[in-house]
């Protein structure tokens, strides 16, 4: 069985048992959250949402929250003589999704 939920402006395939890095969420460490913008539902019995289906829900144990790698931004302009170096790094939660509740 698998679901595709919304969560941080993104659509995400997940299954039972999956581990996932999601946008960063207001939870700590250990917590048990639900997302409940559940768009589709497949496997044995398929449901479709027209957007989302009513009581349908994925929960998830948060693993850890962090950040990722950092990127380097840097604007230029040619022959201008302008320059901007920049450092940017994405922080997001990683969770385990425990159940899909259809």
């Amino acid at each position: 069985m698998y679901a595709i939920i919304e969560t941080g402006g993104k659509q995400v395939k997940v299954t039972e048992g999956q581990e996932i890095y999601v946008e960063k969420l207001d939870v700590t460490e250990g917590d048990t959250v639900t997302f409940d913008r559940v768009l589709f539902v497949g496997g044995d019995e398929t449901k479709v949402g027209s957007p989302l289906l009513e009581g349908a829900t994925v929960t998830a144990n948060v693993e850890k929250q962090g950040k990722a790698k950092k990127l380097t931004v840097f604007k230029y302009k040619a022959k201008k003589n302008y320059r901007r170096k920049q450092g940017h790094r994405q922080p997001y939660t990683k969770v385990t999704i425990s159940k899909i509740n259809a």
